[in-house]
């Protein structure tokens, strides 16, 4: 079977696939010796369509979809934060959190969990193409700047990859080569240091292969261009200089204040980049995501979705909506369900927290009012305009028991719906095509502020780090009230640093980047309470046949007219919302608080990765773990 697949490697270019799920009659002297069974021929390398080809799908498994849109096996533990009730439904992102149950060394699959190469499947199978392009394209016979414009994109795809095993598991089996009879892979599990190493490395060269690559909208949106890898470059050092891999407490692992003066510097070149490109904030933030192409200024790293070509969609639309205009669950999926914690993380209108503002003070009942224009940007609440089906004053109820919408779900997230898209064009078939076709942005404008504010708190500039969180605030809608849009509250680097992690939660609502942002600054550990939603319920609801509110609600104002009761209230009157409309907040008590092991911050591999491999040990921490990602 040995000199088979040498055979079959001869013939054609090794991919490594470093984890899956293997059958148990495999040699590990053979677990590296893997064909591609794409049959790549040396041949491709010196056409342009072809190399083009194979890029385009390292792109298709490689670059960040909408949440839920790729769902791998037990992927909600990396869902898994207090943003949402998504864990309400998903075990291994309550044992995440500590809610319900503990996660085992067999419970994180992110390396992959199949033996095949498409999305989501293995990741060492989309390093492994990476591999092949870098090792021969630069024998290619195509003209120069062709071929570092493929190569420069192979390199920052390659380092994505890389960067996303080490956010999550810390140090990671590290093959750069291509992998064949000759030459397999046995040095283990490397350090983080040495992971880090490698993606600046493949970012460095991006860069340099990109310089002057300028892709048009037309057919190069979404591409990797010198600027993307620049930002890209920026965030990988802000990682590096963080909490997750350079803890400010532990003895064994030195703080180096080196790392954040590094992570500025980048971050510095990323943010006078992106300004000389024309890049910044949309004057609307609900308008992020429903611009697309070069009139979207903030847009920086995208993946392109077309509701017209087959395979090429998103099911975020359906996701999002209410059951009346075409909700696929008969609700809104529960990741885009907010917690309470969620809520009350937006700051009222002049930037304050929660009951700390005069000028615009907080009401529980009235708990959408006087807040963070961002909040009514992102939501939509009981009896609040929520244009669909192009109608701009639509109403959206979102009491228990109202009609068409059943499920009691106080709270919706509008951001990523479609206005004029009406509850049939919502449904999205992969092979025929719908939905919205939204694009999904991974990189904005705003994420590359906050990185270089959080290298500028770091480094002892606070009030440059504020002046960039004043542009998102300004941009929000915030006013400045009688403390400098709520900055001045932030006195010292500590308490700007909190700032900037509340700020990165609302500016990011529910674009899957509070897990991450949590784990980078070593706060997962530090959540308390308990996971809970809010639900609006009637003040007399239906008993019998005696329908009470639900009936005055629902009936026209004339007899056999079309307009219900409902839609005449003004909802923001707190004596008529009071008289029909109570907010209840539900907890689950089967759920434990909040409740995450430190070690958690590196996961480990689960175990056929393990079985499977050489030196591939266990994460400190974890059953049977002796490996440090930090040493």
């Amino acid at each position: 079977m040995i000199n088979q697949i040498k055979n079959n490697i001869k013939k054609a270019v090794a991919v490594l696939m470093l984890a899956a799920l293997l059958p148990a009659c495999v040699n590990k002297d053979e677990f590296f010796l893997l064909p591609d069974t794409g049959g790549i021929d040396q041949a491709i390398w010196d056409n342009e369509g072809s190399v083009q080809l194979h890029l385009n799908r390292v792109y298709d498994v490689a670059m960040y979809q909408f949440p839920l849109q790729l769902v791998p096996d037990r992927y909600g533990v990396h869902y898994a934060s207090d943003e949402n009730y998504f864990p309400d439904g998903d075990a291994n992102a309550k044992a995440a959190l500590g809610l319900q149950g503990v996660l085992g060394n067999n419970d994180v699959r992110y390396t992959g969990n199949t033996y095949g190469g498409n999305p989501g499947q293995n990741k060492y199978w989309d390093i492994a193409r990476c591999n092949d392009a870098i090792a021969n394209l630069p024998g290619s016979n195509m003209v120069a700047a062709k071929k570092n414009e493929l190569l420069g994109q192979y390199y920052a795809l390659r380092a994505i990859t890389y960067f996303e095993l080490v956010k999550v598991y810390g140090g990671v089996p590290l093959p750069l080569t291509p992998q064949g009879g000759e030459s397999i892979y046995d040095e283990g599990r490397r350090p983080a240091k040495e992971c880090f190493a490698a993606i600046l490395s493949d970012l460095n060269n991006a860069i340099v292969l990109l310089d002057g690559f300028a892709p048009n909208d037309a057919d190069g949106r979404g591409k990797i261009t010198k600027l993307i890898a620049t930002c890209l470059k920026a965030k990988v050092l802000l990682y590096w200089a963080s909490p997750q891999f350079n803890p400010t407490n532990d003895a064994k692992h030195p703080f180096q204040a080196s790392r954040w003066a590094d992570a500025l510097t980048i971050n510095k070149e990323a943010y006078d980049m992106c300004v000389a490109a024309g890049k910044k904030l949309m004057p609307n933030y609900l308008d992020i995501f429903r611009v697309e192409g070069t009139a979207n200024t903030e847009a920086i790293l995208v993946r392109t979705y077309s509701n017209t070509v087959p395979n090429r969609g998103n099911g975020t639309e359906q996701r999002v909506r209410p059951t009346s205009e075409g909700g696929s669950t008969g609700f809104p999926n529960t990741y885009f369900m907010p917690t309470t914690k969620m809520l009350d993380a937006y700051p009222m209108k002049d930037g304050k927290p929660l009951n700390t503002s005069t000028a615009f003070p907080y009401d529980a009942t009235m708990f959408w009012q006087n807040r963070d224009p961002r909040f009514e940007a992102t939501f939509a609440t009981n009896g609040s305009v929520y244009p669909l089906s192009g109608n701009a004053n639509r109403k959206q109820w979102t009491y228990n028991l109202a009609v068409g919408e059943s499920s009691g779900v106080a709270v919706y997230v509008k951001r990523f719906s479609t206005p004029a898209l009406t509850a049939s064009a919502s449904v999205y078939n992969s092979s025929v095509g719908g939905g919205s076709g939204m694009d999904w942005i991974e990189l904005r404008f705003a994420e590359v502020m906050l990185n270089y504010a959080d290298c500028l708190n770091e480094t002892g500039n606070i009030a440059g780090a504020k002046d960039l969180i004043r542009q998102i605030r300004v941009r929000a809608g915030v006013v400045a009230g009688d403390a400098d849009y709520g900055l001045a509250l932030a006195g010292s680097t500590a308490q700007l640093r909190n700032l900037i992690l509340n700020e990165r939660q609302i500016e990011f609502a529910f674009e899957n980047k509070r897990n991450s942002d949590l784990r980078r600054s070593r706060t997962m550990h530090l959540l308390t309470g308990n996971m809970s939603k809010l639900e609006v319920q009637l003040v007399n609801p239906p008993v019998g046949s005696d329908q009470k509110d639900k009936k005055v609600l629902e009936d026209p104002t004339v007899p056999g007219g079309t307009t219900l009761f409902r839609e005449t209230l003004n909802i923001n009157d707190k004596a008529t919302y009071t008289k029909y409309f109570k907010n209840v907040i539900i907890t689950n008590t089967t759920y434990l608080p909040y409740n995450v092991p430190e070690f958690h911050y590196f996961y480990t591999f689960h175990n056929d990765f393990v079985s499977f491999g050489n030196k591939i040990l266990p994460t400190i921490g974890w059953a049977g773990g002796t490996f440090d990602p930090l040493d």
